[in-house]
């Protein structure tokens, strides 16, 4: 049950009814997690679309973006997140066992992903400076600086998501993940 300020999508008004309006057209719908954030902070919605679509033009592809969002929501325990993410997971083109290794950051099948995973999980369930043997293990699977960024970056938009669901246990409107 919703903890946090929501509002039927059809009735918002101003800068939301704007957002919903533009995610409803590029998705079909405005999800859970979106009306509760647009309903509460049309500012912060805006903030983070924003975000997700400078991620999408950045280094990273839609995979490992995916794999990020996969193995970060896993770490945090976000049910919303990992259920939309693995619809998107599998639009881009993981197979659902490919998606489970991903949520636990072992995808021994490709080491490129697997140092992703690995990576970012670390980032989520470390405290303090890590160390450069991360770092250098990404640059070994031929991560860039700027990749660097944008999965730190992409670490954070996934993050925020995870605690808005959590803190407002959202209902899942996607279909649940495995």
């Amino acid at each position: 049950m919703s903890r946090l300020q929501s509002i039927n999508p059809e009735q918002a008004t101003g800068k939301t009814a704007q957002l919903f309006g533009a995610i409803k057209s590029a998705m079909g719908k405005v999800p859970n997690a979106y009306v509760t954030i647009g309903a509460n902070s049309p500012e912060v919605l805006s903030q983070a679309l924003q975000h997700n679509a400078a991620l999408r033009k950045g280094a990273l592809s839609a995979k490992e973006l995916e794999a990020i969002n996969l193995s970060v929501s896993e770490a945090t325990g976000c049910d919303y997140c990992l259920a939309a993410h693995t619809l998107m997971a599998k639009k881009a083109g993981f197979t659902p066992e490919q998606i489970k290794a991903l949520r636990a950051a072992d995808y021994a099948e490709d080491s490129h992903f697997d140092a992703l995973t690995r990576f970012a999980r670390t980032v989520v369930t470390t405290r303090g400076t890590l160390p450069a043997a991360d770092v250098d293990a990404l640059r070994a699977e031929g991560f860039t600086d700027q990749q660097v960024v944008e999965i730190i970056s992409a670490i954070s938009a996934i993050l925020f998501t995870n605690m808005i669901n959590r803190v407002n246990d959202t209902v899942v409107d996607f279909p649940k993940a495995d």
